[in-house]
């Protein structure tokens, strides 16, 4: 498989030609064939082939070996990997991932054991012709997800085929086939025997595919999400505040939210796509009321906890996790940005990823009421202050501090802070001021 938004064709198509004129069989197979016929851009070109794998290492001069037992081995070409598989069967998917048993088939016996009728076509690339073994032209004309052959059959092979039917549905648009969908129902439990990494990453693509509100209400209806993500499924039928939230309840809130995330090209970062997700999560089990109305003590507390379990259950890299963390922990920082002193103001300015909190906060303002008084104030202050203002340079150091009679001790990180404080502020300007301010505040330093 080669990857990118950029892969060059013509490799491809030149994979293939040589595979022939050695006298082997090869097309190009899957989601590359379903992107050409849509008139889209595949992000990378697949090749199915009779050759074995040791005649392809025989042919191409740089070959990565893969999963040779399932016949499949990398072709670099033009400095890009793509995958070169030969025709097989499969059979006995003991741990609902992956076939136990193999043989090496024709080109229909091979497209017969895919997933779905779209990802089903091969094409010729010399020529353009499609070659149509399972009804996927029809399909994508009809814009329909249907698996081939019987759906419990392919979702028993291999369960993640399941929260594939939605991300296709969702990001090409498509309705999922009556039958399908409703195998899918069947089954949702089934997914929690698939890696969590498996998992986490076909959310992360739906999340950033462009359709992650319709993304969401499938895996809702089809059941999958109470499976996967139980926290966030509660979030239905948790009633806002209606002069803050007049969209309705949390997961409406949640829905509009995520319907805003720009498309791959336009950056949509997955971090940002995951804190839109759960930054609200704790307040299915906040919501309270009382003679002044509804309320979320603590919700951003309690969501930053659960959010962290969630995100330690899908195996996410603690530095990730980092950063959606701290994007729940500071969605509502933002509602007293006007009232901020200036040094609090700049320090949450200078926020590690603040261009991610900021459309964090964008986001939960246009999912909501919709007003961005607070938006616009934090980028008129961003350009109004230039970055030496942000970051100023110290004007004292834990050796300054030594030489004026302070033990180290965790003391300094508190002086320290109070000295920046009031650089950002603007009453101090020069380290003879500095020192002065700390004289003042801690006139006997040999109490400490």
């Amino acid at each position: 498989m080669a990857g990118g938004l950029n892969v060059p064709r013509d490799a491809a198509a030149e994979i293939v030609r040589r595979l022939r004129e050695a006298g082997h069989e090869a097309f190009w197979v899957g989601g590359c064939v379903r992107d050409l016929i849509r008139g889209a851009a595949p992000e990378d070109y697949d090749i199915v082939t009779s050759a074995r794998p040791e005649d392809v290492r025989g042919l191409f001069p740089r070959t990565i070996p893969v999963g040779e037992r399932f016949g499949i081995c990398l072709v670099v070409e033009g400095g890009a990997p793509y995958e070169v598989a030969t025709f097989r069967t499969e059979a006995d998917y003991d741990d609902g991932r992956r076939p136990s048993r193999i043989a090496f088939a024709t080109a229909e016996e091979d497209v017969r054991r895919r997933d779905f009728t779209i990802n089903g076509l091969l094409m010729d690339p010399e020529t353009g012709r499609i070659i149509d073994h399972v009804g996927g032209l029809r399909d994508i004309e009809q814009r329909i997800i249907r698996t081939i052959g019987d759906p419990e059959e392919r979702f028993a092979e291999d369960h993640l085929r399941m929260l594939r039917a939605v991300r296709f549905a969702a990001t090409l648009g498509f309705s999922i086939e009556p039958m399908t969908f409703a195998a899918v129902r069947r089954r949702a439990a089934m997914i929690m025997r698939i890696s969590a990494e498996r998992i986490r990453d076909e959310l992360s693509r739906l999340l950033t595919g462009g359709a992650a509100r319709r993304g969401l209400e499938l895996l809702s209806e089809s059941g999958l999400l109470l499976e996967i993500i139980p926290e966030i499924h509660a979030l239905q039928g948790v009633e806002q505040p209606p002069v803050f939230h007049p969209e309705g309840d949390v997961w409406e809130h949640t829905l509009r939210m995520v319907a805003l995330l720009p498309m791959p090209d336009g950056n949509a970062d997955p971090r940002l796509a995951w804190a839109v997700l759960l930054h609200d999560v704790g307040k299915a089990v906040t919501r309270s009321e009382d003679a002044a109305g509804t309320h979320f003590y603590g919700h951003v507390q309690r969501g930053e906890e659960i959010a962290a379990a969630i995100l330690r259950r899908l195996r996410f890299s603690r530095e990730e996790m980092e950063t959606i963390l701290a994007l729940v922990r500071g969605h509502m920082l933002f509602m007293n940005v006007r009232e901020m002193r200036p040094n609090r103001l700049k320090r949450l300015l200078r926020t590690p990823d603040f261009a991610l909190h900021l459309e964090l906060h964008r986001l939960d303002c246009l999912g909501s009421h919709g007003l961005l008084d607070h938006y616009a104030f934090c980028k008129q202050k961003l350009e109004e202050y230039p970055e030496e203002e942000l970051r100023p340079p110290r004007l004292l150091t834990g050796l300054d501090l030594i030489g004026m009679g302070f033990a180290p001790g965790p003391l300094f990180k508190e002086i320290l802070r109070a000295v920046e404080d009031a650089q950002l502020g603007g009453e101090i300007a020069e380290a003879a001021e500095a020192r002065d301010l700390v004289r003042m505040r801690w006139n006997d330093p040999k109490r400490f």
